[in-house]
């Protein structure tokens, strides 16, 4: 008897599912408590008792676990600060010199008996020591990359033709080096890179000599926006207009900035302004210029979703809608004869007019509410969109009725589903990152035309026929925009560590940045 028993026991104990076990309880809670947890309370032979004595020592793990790796992420993010600042030292150390020994040669140049010295820089360009007041590299001085994606918001640079047969060792590099915290891309203008970082405790403003790198001024802020999956730092790309930078922090810091000095002209906080909650990612819209306003998209309930802001001073001008905010980036398009502001929220696709009025909408919205890629103008009348999270792409076509505006679906699958990467218009095919494989679709049937090549998700741009890629990883490659094939032209490191910064062009010079590095690499014919 006593045998058949501990037969079956036995049989029960080897029956027993695999996470039921003795073993199985303790490595879940060694190496993933949360899990040991879990396993522990399913356990209906331990004690409720004993169940509340592991616990405690369940959690103290996982909390000594947690304490480990703050600990060493804190030692990580001051160990590249102080390089940071070291590095923009020394550069502040040589401008000084350098600007010394101008001061000297031009006081030479300029003594009784000797002819007059020009004005400007002196002969070996050299910046003066009191950067905020430096003069850009005139060769830059154009204002073209003034938006987050470009002039339209749309991924496509046509400023000038880039080289299409990059040298085996890859472009040529102007110049690398440590950049703040955060996911915010460049604009340019008057040979100024401006972009938004985050140093310590502070986000900051900061503005660069395209040719050089040099750093011309910061203008900072006391902010520490920290997401443990996402990554910490401001994420919306800055935009220039008119002499003044306009840039968003991720806890909703909007300033509006000299393009010279970095001198502070007026700010406001979009999201105490509209009653507005932080979403979970960070804002992320890229300030929009609208004739004389600054379209802000704080996610307000009550009609302060949408916000315009005077640009000159900051005064609110009108507020819309009751949308929870979304990771996109407002875009001043004309659809169906009509100008007008085109907004993705977390559940819809929207038209607005200049003064906030709603033409019409479009429902858009996945399992997570989370739109991050642009929409696409793929007609007079047609829009493409793309989202992950199980959702796909679509193209919306908007028309004119008797009542104003109303949308319509031409097609909508999932052969292109943009995460947090969007895509470019060519010829009629999309072209992007299908959940971190880049894939071509035809924009008006939406039939996938090829898929291939693993680049992550990483960021595209179109430039002269040929698609510019940095992948999730930090190579720059260079695709053909064809439809009959994913034709690889060359590819080569440009960066080092996690790369999600939309790169920037602007007079033949490509600005790519991650968390951590910074560089600048010349497209033109070598």
């Amino acid at each position: 008897m006593r045998h058949d028993v501990e037969i079956a026991a036995e049989e029960t104990a080897a029956a027993a599912p695999w996470y039921k076990s003795e073993a199985a309880l303790w490595a879940a809670s060694i190496l993933l408590p949360p899990l040991g947890l879990v396993l522990l309370w399913m356990r209906r032979d331990i004690a409720a008792q004993k169940k509340v004595l592991a616990s405690v020592c369940i959690v103290a793990l996982a909390g000594g676990y947690l304490y480990l790796l703050l600990g060493r992420r804190a030692k990580s993010d001051n160990a590249h600060y102080t390089e940071l600042e070291r590095h923009r030292a020394e550069q502040q150390q040589q401008a000084a010199q350098a600007n010394g020994a101008g001061a000297q040669t031009e006081a030479a140049a300029n003594a009784p008996g000797q002819p007059a010295a020009s004005g400007g820089p002196t002969a070996e360009g050299v910046q003066p020591a009191d950067l905020s007041h430096t003069e850009a590299s005139p060769t830059l001085a154009r204002n073209y990359w003034t938006d987050f994606r470009g002039p339209r918001r749309d991924g496509i640079y046509d400023e000038l033709a880039i080289q299409t047969i990059w040298p085996a060792s890859g472009l040529r590099q102007l110049w690398k080096q440590p950049v703040g915290g955060g996911y915010a891309s460049f604009v340019v203008a008057e040979g100024r890179a401006f972009t938004i970082e985050q140093r310590r405790a502070q986000e900051v403003v900061a503005a660069y000599d395209v040719e050089t790198g040099r750093e011309l001024w910061t203008h900072g802020w006391d902010a520490e926006f920290r997401e443990s999956l996402g990554g910490d730092g401001p994420r919306a790309t800055p935009t220039w207009h008119d002499g003044r930078v306009y840039a968003l922090g991720a806890a909703g810091e909007l300033r509006c900035l000299d393009a010279r000095s970095g001198k502070l002209i007026w700010n406001r906080n979009i999201l105490s302004d509209n009653g507005a909650e932080n979403i979970q990612w960070g804002m992320s819209a890229s300030p929009l210029i609208v004739d004389d306003k600054v379209i802000m998209l704080p996610g307000g309930r009550q009609g302060k979703s949408v916000v315009a802001y005077n640009r000159l001073n900051g005064a609110p001008v009108w507020r819309a809608l009751d949308d929870e905010a979304s990771y996109t980036s407002p875009m001043l398009v004309t659809l169906a004869g009509r100008r007008q502001i085109l907004v993705v929220t977390a559940q819809r696709l929207v038209g607005l007019a200049e003064n906030g009025t709603l033409l019409w909408e479009y429902p858009w919205q996945n399992s997570s509410r989370i739109n991050v890629a642009q929409p696409i103008v793929a007609g007079p009348n047609r829009v493409f969109i793309s989202a992950s999270y199980g959702k796909g792409a679509a193209l919306v076509e908007v028309n004119a009725n008797g009542k104003g505006f109303a949308a319509r679906t031409v097609w909508e699958n999932n052969t292109m589903k943009n995460k947090f990467n969007s895509s470019v218009l060519h010829n009629g095919y999309v072209y992007g990152l299908d959940d971190g494989i880049l894939s071509c679709v035809d924009v008006q049937t939406g039939e996938r035309k090829w898929k291939g090549g693993r680049y992550g998700y990483g960021q595209l741009l179109l430039a002269s026929n040929h698609l510019i890629v940095i992948t999730e990883s930090g190579e720059l490659v260079l695709v053909r925009a064809t439809p009959d094939q994913h034709a690889e032209v060359s590819k080569f490191p440009a960066l080092e560590g996690r790369t999600w910064n939309v790169p920037a062009i602007s007079n033949n010079r490509l600005l790519v940045r991650n968390t951590t590095q910074m560089a600048a690499y010349n497209l033109s014919a070598q």
